[in-house]
């Protein structure tokens, strides 16, 4: 059985890749609920064509200035796109709908 670990801080998914695009992420959320959002986020794209560096924030005060209405959510370059601790398929899915959308 694959296991996933999350990225360390500063440490980019696929950085080894520089021709494809740097999503910046920002994960919202409980530690434990956000920390197990992120293991299943880098398992469910690691192996798309795009690189991802992600930032967790548990502060709760950041998180509803931010606009956030569910734990955890995440937010890419700025902007929501995932509520809710969603399963590895679901954020595959979601990526891989995201990246033929910015390709067209």
């Amino acid at each position: 059985m694959e296991t996933c670990a999350e990225l360390d801080h500063g440490e980019i998914l696929n950085g080894s890749h520089p021709q494809w695009p740097l999503l910046e992420g920002v994960i919202y959320g409980d530690a434990t609920l956000s920390l197990k959002f992120a293991k299943r986020l880098v398992c469910g794209v690691k192996h798309l064509p795009l690189r991802l560096r992600l930032t967790t924030v548990t502060d709760t005060l950041a998180a509803i200035e931010a606009g956030v209405a569910h734990d955890p959510t995440l937010f890419i370059n700025g902007k929501p796109f995932i509520e809710g601790l969603v399963a590895a398929e679901t954020l595959t899915a979601v990526f891989e709908k995201y990246l033929s959308k910015e390709s067209l």
